[in-house]
């Protein structure tokens, strides 16, 4: 079965990287130029957490911040599950499904290694479709994907 350390293998190298005091209009500017829902929050080599547009909507915008003056490191997310790199694809979606979350961190021993999203765990779903679905229905998901409706 197929490893964390599998699914950050498949990944590009993440560019998707902010500091903690950058202001949030300027994190949302960084969300719409990589294309994607969350930033990886570092200081130096550090890991910090986690900005996504979830952290913007009910940080930001339901408690009447404002993203010109907010920074990320008061609105990110920080609590997020750990997995690590031997933990297996069955596993994540376990542990994204028991603590309702999109993201999960990984870790090689005690050092940050990535992060693996709900994105990352339906890509292998789809790739292995022959064991999740049967013929109609993996045949119906290759043929969105080919056509681009799928991610």
């Amino acid at each position: 079965m197929r490893t964390v350390k599998d699914l950050l293998a498949n990944k590009p190298q993440a560019f998707n990287i902010i500091g903690p005091g950058v202001k949030v209009i300027d994190a949302l500017s960084m969300l719409n130029s990589v294309d994607l829902s969350y930033l990886v929050v570092m200081d130096g080599g550090d890991y910090k957490g986690i900005f996504c547009e979830r952290d913007y909507t009910r940080n930001v915008i339901l408690k009447g911040r404002n993203s010109s003056t907010s920074s990320v490191k008061d609105v990110m997310t920080i609590d997020l599950p750990i997995v690590h790199l031997n933990e297996t694809v069955e596993h994540c979606m376990h542990k994204m499904i028991s603590h309702k979350t999109r993201y999960l961190l990984a870790y090689d021993a005690d050092k940050f290694a990535g992060v693996i999203t709900i994105h990352d765990l339906l890509r292998q779903v789809i790739m292995n479709r022959e064991l999740v679905f049967d013929n109609a229905t993996a045949a119906k998901l290759l043929e969105h994907e080919e056509k681009g409706k799928v991610f």
